[in-house]
């Protein structure tokens, strides 16, 4: 029903977020030669976020569940339905905005583990 709207906030605030790193970033003349800036590593985020929500938010359209019209949401239309709606929010939304998050976080490790390996292996040469 409107599960796509908790990966969309989180979207939403990790754009932010990114754009001020990337701001302070830029301040502060970060070398992104030796590494991967983390507003580089936010933006990853940022596109699974977007793009997930996306095709969440059209196959939502694409069953009828959103409409162009006032309440956007079907399940708003009633109390009953929006209960249903709020809950789906807290548990599906929720736990897909994580699991992006946490795939996220398991990226940023193996390519910090791979940038180690690699200086380990230039060192030695």
């Amino acid at each position: 029903m409107a599960c796509f709207i908790v990966p969309t906030t989180e979207a939403i605030v990790t754009t932010i977020a990114a754009k001020v790193i990337k701001k302070k970033e830029a301040d502060h003349h970060v070398d992104s030669s030796e590494h991967i800036s983390l507003s580089r590593k936010m933006g990853w985020l940022n596109n699974m976020l977007w793009g997930g929500s996306a095709l969440l938010a059209f196959e939502h359209v694409w069953h009828g569940e959103v409409q162009p019209f006032f309440p956007f949401l079907t399940a708003a239309s009633d109390p009953e339905s929006t209960a249903e709606m709020l809950h789906e929010m807290a548990t599906s939304g929720t736990a897909m905005a994580a699991v992006v998050t946490l795939a996220w976080a398991g990226l940023c490790a193996a390519v910090s583990a791979i940038q180690k390996r690699g200086k380990t292996k230039e060192a030695e040469a």
